[in-house]
């Protein structure tokens, strides 16, 4: 028994032009020929049924393109020679969802024609290669989460100012952005813009599309920092002699930097005020941090142990399992709730018996004690009791009352230290002054 066939053509990009004799010839003799939609500049006399009016009629565009499908499937199995020639804006094989719907149909053959595509049409009107400037095609309704890099990226199925305003979202506002409309036809245009300015196009249908040139994100600027410590290690004899050991001490003194760096600048946003210094510090300090965390991954990495994929992998996974309110079904009420569920979710996954179990030993002593007793109270110990015959009463009865209170001692010890330190400053300059005064 012959399978019955789909046979998918494209009407390429822009006009009648654009379409190859094949497709010409496909479309001129099939006995059954259908086409997606008849809006299309090179659909222009072409008599054969369209999907047009079914498209009013579904209530969304996987409804419309599974009875399309379902449709297709149909006529090809009745067709006289078992074949029935659909015929599609672009290429059968970008951007076009009834053909991947199409193939998981076991019970049908689907053969796609070549076709020139809107990425052949793009790359000559901007006259760039794709593959030597690593060109990445986005469908511009496959997500709602932000685009991410490197770039370029051609962003398809920008249809509508609508479509528009939701990539605009997923864009740094001040990304720059070409839009690429009707290209390849008279009245092609290469608008040059930003991604705020985006909504502003008003003629986008559905020959238009996006031109994104560069996009710095995340990503990229990740792979740039591991690449470069990877230079490092090979190059540099004093990164080549450091261990997990060695570096052990550089996070710490990074991490208490980055603290300072974050203190300040928890102030100065408790205040009201802006200071591009400090947040430019705390930019420096954060990055310090990662560089550490950078150079432990790539030491994991050289041993075959850990990489700073397996890390992030690693730790978001964590974070999924412990955020069932987010990525589950569990219902809080408030933060309260997620903390508690949190240390539930721990103690499951660590295996843990004890409160203790997990406490990093070599924290500040301050900050040690009020973490041991804050377990200790969950277990109904009453610390204050076992601190009331202490050498240290007066310092642990302090902690208990901070505890009570909600009051982060190790925090408000270091502001006063600060504040004593701007006292110190404060008095050393009016000395100086009163000395060159004499």
């Amino acid at each position: 028994m012959t399978t019955a066939r789909v046979r998918v053509v494209g009407l390429g990009p822009g006009d009648a032009d654009h379409v190859t004799r094949g497709t010409w010839a496909l479309i001129e003799t099939a006995p059954v020929v259908r086409l997606r939609t008849r809006v299309h500049p090179a659909a222009e006399g072409l008599r054969h049924e369209s999907y047009d009016a079914w498209y009013d009629e579904a209530s969304s565009f996987d409804e419309l393109y599974e009875r399309i499908v379902d449709d297709l499937v149909t006529l090809a199995t009745t067709s006289p020679n078992g074949e029935v020639v659909y015929v599609v804006p672009g290429s059968p094989v970008v951007a076009e969802r009834t053909v991947e719907i199409l193939r998981e149909r076991v019970a049908i053959e689907v053969i796609c024609e070549p076709a020139v595509s809107v990425i052949d049409a793009a790359c000559a009107a901007l006259g760039v290669d794709p593959m030597s400037t690593g060109l990445r095609v986005l469908d511009a309704l496959d997500s709602t989460e932000p685009f991410r890099g490197p770039g370029p990226l051609l962003i398809l199925q920008t249809y509508a100012p609508e479509v528009l305003a939701s990539v605009a979202d997923r864009l740094p506002p001040d990304t720059a952005v070409t839009v690429l409309h009707h290209v390849g036809l008279p009245d092609e245009q290469l608008i040059a813009t930003s991604a705020a300015e985006l909504p502003r196009f008003l003629e986008a249908d559905h020959l238009t599309s996006l031109w994104v040139p560069g996009l710095r994100t995340a990503g990229e600027a990740t792979e740039d920092l591991v690449s470069f410590m990877r230079q490092l290690r090979a190059q540099c004899p004093w990164d080549q002699e450091q261990t997990h050991g060695s570096l052990t001490r550089h996070l710490l003194e990074e991490a208490y930097e980055a603290l300072d760096a974050l203190t300040a600048l928890d102030a100065m946003v408790s205040a009201g005020e802006e200071d591009a210094t400090i947040v430019a510090h705390v930019e420096e300090e954060l990055g310090d941090v990662l560089f550490q965390v950078i150079f432990h991954a790539e030491l994991g990495d050289e041993e075959s142990r850990f990489s700073f994929a397996t890390i992030a992998d690693g730790v978001r996974d964590k974070l999924t399992q412990r955020h069932p309110h987010v990525f589950g079904d569990v219902v809080v009420e408030s933060s309260d709730d997620v903390a508690a569920n949190w240390e539930v979710l721990k103690a499951v996954e660590k295996g843990r018996t004890s409160v203790l179990d997990g406490i990093a030993w070599d924290l500040p002593a301050l900050a040690l004690y009020a973490k041991v007793a804050q377990k200790a109270q969950k277990r109904g110990i009453d610390t204050g009791a076992i601190a009331a015959g202490s050498d240290v009463r007066d310092l642990l009865t302090l902690v208990e009352s901070s505890l009570r209170d909600g009051v982060d001692l190790e925090a408000a010890l270091r502001q006063q230290v600060h504040h004593l330190a701007a006292v110190v400053r404060s008095t050393e300059e009016s000395s100086v002054t009163s000395t060159e005064a004499l």
